[in-house]
C-alpha cells in the first residue's frame, strides 16, 4: 500500500547534511529541484561534479557546501515557460521513515516559499498525494531537530576519491 503525502512535507537529504527541508509536493512538475545559493561546475579526476552551497537552518549559520558528481545535465522548463540547462545529481531523500534515491536539479529558487520542489518522478510508485492536507509524513524532521555537519566531498560522493 502506498503512503500518502500532503501538498507540503518535511524531508531530509542526509547525504547533503540537510536534516530538515520544507518541500512542496508538486505532481505537475516532472523533476525535483533544490534551492542552491551558488553553484559551479568542477572536475574531479576528469569526472564532472558540481560544487554548491545550501542555505543552513539558522540565520547565523554558514552555508553548507557539497561537491557531488553530476548525473546528467538537461533543459528544464519552469512554470513561466522559461527553459534553462541544469545539472542533476542523485542523492538519498528521507520522507518520514522512508529512504530512497532521487534525482534533483540544482537551481537558485530565491523568492520561492519552499527551498525544495518534490516532482512526480520522485513520488511515482511510492506515494499518493492528498492536495488538501499537509505534513502527513510526520514531524520527526521538523526544524527543531539539529542538523548534522555537512559531509566532505568524499563522503558526499565516494567515486570522487
Amino acid at each position: 500500500m502506498l503512503k500518502t503525502l500532503g501538498w507540503r512535507e518535511w524531508v531530509a537529504l542526509p547525504d547533503l547534511g540537510m536534516a530538515a527541508i520544507k518541500a512542496k509536493v508538486d505532481t505537475g512538475a516532472r523533476s525535483s529541484a533544490l534551492h542552491v545559493l551558488q553553484q559551479e561546475r568542477v572536475l574531479r579526476r576528469r569526472v564532472p561534479h558540481v560544487r554548491f552551497w545550501l542555505e543552513a537552518a539558522g540565520p547565523d549559520s554558514n552555508p553548507v557546501e557539497s561537491v557531488v558528481r553530476i548525473a546528467d545535465e538537461r533543459p528544464v522548463t519552469d512554470s513561466g515557460g522559461h527553459t534553462s540547462w541544469r545539472p542533476f545529481i542523485l542523492t538519498r531523500i528521507q520522507i518520514g521513515e522512508d529512504f530512497h534515491e532521487i534525482e534533483l536539479n540544482l537551481m537558485p529558487r530565491h523568492g520561492m516559499r519552499f527551498p525544495m520542489l518534490l516532482g512526480r518522478t520522485s513520488l511515482a510508485g511510492r506515494f499518493l498525494v492528498d492536495a488538501a492536507r499537509s505534513y502527513l509524513s510526520g514531524r520527526a524532521l521538523a526544524p527543531r531537530n539539529r542538523r548534522k555537519a555537512a559531509p566532505t566531498a568524499h563522503e558526499a560522493d565516494p567515486e570522487s576519491r
